[in-house]
């Protein structure tokens, strides 16, 4: 007969349960830091006509980050999608908002394209690659643009994440560059810049992959990219703000009892 001591399994509980709790508390804390570097609403709203950010992390931070810069006439959108998610995840998005910080504080007449050679160097020269084997491949793909609304134009340069325009419920996808910042190419190359006119009416998305990447539990396979476009497209004439609960609500419906596997991130503005 084996006897049990009750006093030290509930030692040996006790114990578990305060290292879950502080844990839990480390990864509160560590959202709230995360959160103070994300752009606060009053200043979108200032910036932007209408806009929307549908951000659902996986766990309690988030490899994804969003990010907004205005200077003189220019403003700076992005959205990232960094390398893994959780803790990791979103140690290398505080890394990547500190290095547009950075660049763009320096940077009076800025280009889309320079502004991700700049930070990709920047990631490569902090996180120590070279492009050997052995390496860590933590890299950041990114949606840039670069909007001077007084002259109605938008720059965008892209690493592996393409921009969305709705115009008059016609939807155009303006390509990246498949290349991530980070992680040195064989043959490294510059990112390319497009120049795009705006008009009224004009919406833009930037997006992670979390959303077309999600498996649905009656399906059994991902949602994919040329869904998520339909999607948006279907979307055409509803305000941002129904646009958001549209997302979500689909999102969350394809799930089901599903685990979330990445974080998720959809940003659309209108100037």
């Amino acid at each position: 007969m084996v006897y049990r001591n009750h006093n030290n399994l509930d030692l040996v509980n006790l114990v578990q349960n305060q290292k879950i709790e502080d844990h839990l508390a480390s990864l509160q804390y560590a959202r709230m830091i995360q959160k103070a570097l994300l752009p606060e609403p009053e200043i979108m709203k200032g910036l932007f006509k209408d806009y929307f950010v549908l951000f659902l992390p996986r766990d309690i931070v988030s490899g994804d980050f969003y990010y907004v810069f205005s200077r003189n006439q220019y403003i700076c959108v992005a959205a990232g999608d960094c390398t893994g998610h959780g803790v990791p995840g979103a140690l290398l998005s505080i890394l990547g908002i500190s290095f547009l910080n950075d660049i763009l504080q320096l940077k009076s007449d800025p280009k889309a394209n320079r502004i991700l050679n700049l930070m990709r160097e920047k990631v490569m020269k902090a996180l120590h690659q070279t492009g050997e084997k052995a390496e860590t491949k933590d890299s950041i793909d990114i949606g840039l643009c670069i909007v001077d609304p007084a002259n109605g134009k938008l720059q965008f340069s892209g690493a592996n994440r393409p921009l969305i325009r709705m115009r008059q419920g016609v939807l155009s996808e303006f390509k990246p560059d498949k290349m991530t910042i980070g992680v040195a190419p064989l043959r490294e190359q510059p990112f390319t810049n497009q120049v795009l006119d705006i008009m009224p009416g004009d919406t833009f998305y930037l997006y992670s992959d979390g959303f077309s990447d999600q498996f649905g539990e009656i399906s059994d396979k991902k949602f994919k990219q040329k869904q998520l476009k339909k999607l948006i497209e279907s979307m055409s004439g509803l305000s941002m703000s129904r646009q958001k609960s549209f997302l979500k609500e689909t999102f969350y419906q394809w799930k089901g009892n599903c685990q979330q596997i990445d974080d998720v991130l959809i940003f659309g503005f209108q100037i």
